[in-house]
């Protein structure tokens, strides 16, 4: 992909790549589920992600946020719980802030993610330090904004992005939690890291992954 800009063409790929990722780990991310969750959370997203990646073929790559509009809208509708209406917003509100935008760069990205952000913040009712997805992606996204700040190639920012997310993910690990269905087992949780985390930073590092493999 080009240095200053991921096209709609483009985004496709990195979308795939997301796909595949969370089908690789489906087994890992349904093992972390089963010591404080159902332990079905690998099966449910590798679902959803599969859905995504047979609809992906017949989506026109026309505008970057029409395709993630596409993604937030096979999500949402086929995983259960709370992941769905979390994963189908992520996508959704990036699909908003770049509806009509052939390709996107790095301050493009910056307004998509934190509206992301926001939009999780806003229906899940968590904040960072509740062994949540956003324990991973706020991170993830003040560094990309740094990176804005500093005026960074897109390619840089990605990376500082990955990194974040990835020191944000293993916090996890030490943290109590505090909603959904693991809220019960209290300290229990702690030395366990939060799937919904982890899968966000499968997801992540896919996005990353893709646009330097290009």
């Amino acid at each position: 992909m080009s240095a200053t800009a991921i096209t709609a063409s483009q985004m496709k790929t990195v979308i795939a790549s997301m796909c595949d990722t969370i089908e690789e780990q489906k087994e890992y991310l349904c093992d972390l589920d089963g010591a404080i969750g159902d332990g079905d959370h690998g099966v449910s997203m590798a679902i959803a992600f599969g859905l995504v990646k047979q609809k992906l073929p017949e989506w026109p790559a026309q505008d970057v946020g029409s395709l993630l509009k596409d993604v937030a809208l096979t999500l949402t509708n086929a995983v259960g719980g709370a992941m769905g209406p979390l994963f189908g917003t992520f996508f959704l509100k990036q699909a908003v802030a770049s509806m009509g935008k052939h390709e996107v760069n790095l301050s493009d990205l910056v307004r998509m993610f934190q509206a992301a952000e926001k939009g999780i913040r806003d229906i899940g009712k968590a904040n960072e330090g509740d062994k949540t997805l956003l324990d991973t992606l706020a991170p993830a996204v003040r560094a990309l904004e740094r990176a804005e700040r500093d005026g960074k190639p897109l390619d840089v920012a990605l990376g500082d992005l990955e990194t974040a997310a990835r020191e944000g993910w293993q916090s996890t690990r030490d943290l109590v939690a505090k909603t959904g269905r693991a809220r019960r087992l209290g300290e229990r949780t702690i030395g366990h890291l939060d799937p919904g985390a982890t899968s966000c930073y499968f997801v992540l590092r896919a996005y990353v992954d893709a646009v330097r493999a290009d």
